[in-house]
């Protein structure tokens, strides 16, 4: 068993987008599936999660990046735990090429959450006790990002296709919505950071009101239906 995760993966078309480079929901669901493999090799699959259940959320993440992977490239995802931090379990990432540069360097909270009470869990009761270790190389605490101000607002509907498991919309779909809602420039230019926070859970047929911003080189996105779900930013190279 080891303390650390690492998997090699070649970028596949349905990966990419018309730039040929990974859409940013399949790179945090690379990310997302090694957390879980990792957790599973360490004794806490889903015979001791899911089937209990409870659903393993993340709440804060952010990603800083070199440049995106592209379509057919070989690259390797590696992602150890960090020291648990009360209901927290730290999670950090890393993407490399075949070369071994950095693609990425990413961090996240993820937490327990009750199926039934859709509560956050605490360890003392899920049992899930994760013994986090020091990765090698510049780890850092995940940040949420700004809050838009003056931005324009629509609304938006979660559709079945969004959601997941834990039967609400997978953080992930969260830069899909992004990209649909920014400007092309902005899509089409080089991203260097991304930062999200989770604060609540929109399922399947909520409508949400969504504000999008563009500040200083960053998409800035918020959702809220009876009470704030979810912001994010997003730095571009422009």
């Amino acid at each position: 068993m080891k303390d650390y995760y690492e998997q090699a993966y070649t970028v596949l078309s349905s990966d990419t987008d018309a730039l040929q480079r990974m859409r940013l929901s399949r790179l945090f669901t690379l990310l997302q599936e090694a957390a879980i493999a990792h957790t599973t090799e360490l004794g806490f699959g889903r015979e001791k999660t899911l089937d209990k259940g409870y659903l393993w959320v993340i709440t804060v993440q952010q990603a800083l990046i070199s440049r995106l992977p592209r379509y057919d490239e070989r690259i390797t995802v590696a992602s150890v735990p960090g020291e648990m931090m009360h209901v927290f379990y730290p999670r950090y990432y890393r993407i490399a090429d075949e070369e071994g540069n950095e693609l990425l360097n990413a961090a996240a909270l993820w937490a327990l959450m009750d199926r039934e009470k859709r509560a956050t869990v605490f360890p003392e009761e899920s049992g899930v006790v994760i013994e986090g270790t020091t990765p090698d190389g510049q780890v850092f605490y995940p940040r949420p990002p700004k809050m838009p101000q003056n931005g324009e607002s629509t609304l938006f509907t979660v559709p079945y296709s969004y959601t997941d498991l834990n039967g609400h919309m997978n953080n992930t779909r969260y830069f899909d919505l992004a990209e649909d809602l920014m400007p092309e420039e902005l899509r089409r230019a080089e991203i260097k950071e991304i930062s999200a926070e989770f604060s609540a859970e929109a399922r399947y047929g909520d409508e949400i009101t969504v504000t999008s911003e563009v500040r200083d080189s960053t998409f800035l996105l918020a959702g809220a239906g009876e009470k704030r779900l979810f912001r994010i930013g997003m730095r571009y190279d422009v």
